[in-house]
């Protein structure tokens, strides 16, 4: 598929897509859609921003509702009791983005089932509107499912997005339990029907940094599904700007001070995402920002509404400046993130590709500033080599961002 203004496109996906300007399908979702659309398990890596939630969206929405267009399937009576597509996501915000995606590509109802919002009023919703599509985070889904109210024997398309998160070791348990009463009811539903275990069950998990190991840590669903990728450091080289700025680590604070005031943090189209690896180190980068009369929100807090409020304003420009922990922003898409700034040096390269990633997106360009110490800064000299990046080293100097003399 060149274009989406294909004929084997259904017209509602192709005026949707028109209407956003979005005509060129990207590398990933060349390889990927034909795959999804005959129905293939796979696992697929991308850079961030290289659109793999419409790779997989548009090809399952395709399907179902061709096969209830054309009279192949019942959609009003197929989709009872359960969702016949089921998404999987980490974080409260990337389940509201894939949502929002959802609801934008397909007339059809997508439910939001995650652990933020009351139970009572999923259940409520799940047995009046009978969603056509569901997307919720696995604790959520989980509990939905052992008390019985969520039910995957109509279930088509299971996607993971962000696996390797989800495959972590603080998540994989309940992803591995939500995935055995899938299983379970797949197993169910093909003995009634004389087909195999995994029948009529087409399976793809997705991330910038998700491995066959990730596979194999899913479990017997996804030990066997093939593996997609594409060049997961075109946007880091062509995209991104990456900058290194020394800083001692108890100077680090006022270097950030100083780089944003250098940067013209209040300007109306700025927009810089903070990252630190500590949640307690976050809190304190906050404070000090705020301080200073600096316009900051955090996006670390313990409630999911907290960390939407954080984004709200941040989307809303309300505030230039949002400080996150790697966990935390894991999947965030914001539009005209223009600068990424690290307050450390992750020695794993998968962190810096999912910091770097959240700039560079829709086909503009964005920066990421790494602020180290010596040691760090060769860790970085390690990563440039590893990715195929440029590091550019810089300084500030009479508050203005200069190279080194």
């Amino acid at each position: 598929m060149e274009t989406f203004n294909s004929p084997e496109l259904l017209p509602v996906f192709t005026e949707k897509l028109n209407e956003r300007s979005i005509t060129k399908p990207t590398a990933i979702q060349r390889l990927v859609i034909p795959v999804l659309l005959a129905e293939k398990n796979i696992i697929f890596r991308s850079a961030t921003g290289t659109g793999k939630t419409l790779a997989y969206l548009l090809p399952a929405l395709q399907r179902l509702l061709t096969d209830a267009d054309t009279g192949n399937g019942d959609t009003s009576k197929n989709l009872r009791p359960g969702p016949a597509l089921l998404i999987c996501a980490p974080t409260f915000e990337l389940c509201s983005q894939i949502k929002a995606e959802a609801d934008l590509l397909s007339p059809v109802p997508t439910a939001l089932l995650i652990g933020s919002v009351k139970i009572d009023r999923q259940i409520e919703s799940l047995k009046k509107n009978k969603p056509f599509a569901a997307v919720g985070n696995p604790g959520r889904l989980l509990l939905l499912a052992k008390m019985g109210k969520l039910k995957f024997q109509n279930l088509r398309f299971l996607i993971l997005d962000e696996a390797d998160r989800l495959a972590s070791e603080e998540t994989l348990a309940q992803t591995t339990e939500l995935l055995s009463l899938i299983e379970r009811d797949i197993r169910r539903r093909n003995e009634k029907n004389s087909g195999g275990v995994f029948d009529g069950l087409c399976l793809a998990a997705c991330s910038a940094t998700v491995t066959g190991k990730t596979g194999k840590l899913l479990g017997p669903l996804f030990e066997t599904a093939g593996i997609i990728e594409s060049d997961e450091q075109e946007i880091l080289r062509e995209r991104i700007e990456h900058w290194a700025l020394f800083s001692e680590s108890r100077q680090k604070g006022q270097t950030l001070r100083s780089l944003l005031a250098a940067l013209n943090v209040k300007k109306t189209r700025f927009k810089a995402l903070v990252f630190t690896s500590r949640r307690e180190e976050a809190g304190k980068i906050l404070n000090r920002l705020q301080y200073h009369h600096i316009p900051a929100a955090g996006l670390f807090g313990k409630m999911d509404t907290s960390r939407k409020t954080a984004l709200d304003l941040f989307r809303q420009g309300k505030v230039n400046v949002l400080v996150s922990t790697d966990l935390a922003a894991r999947g965030l898409d914001i539009s005209g993130l223009s600068h990424i700034i690290a307050m450390d040096v992750p020695a794993d390269r998968e962190i810096y590709i999912h910091r770097a990633g959240r700039t560079g997106r829709a086909g503009k360009r964005g920066v990421m500033i790494s602020i180290g110490d010596e040691p760090e800064l060769r860790r970085l000299a390690s990563l440039e080599k590893k990715l195929g990046i440029t590091v550019r080293p810089r300084e500030l100097y009479r508050g203005r961002i200069c190279d080194p003399n």
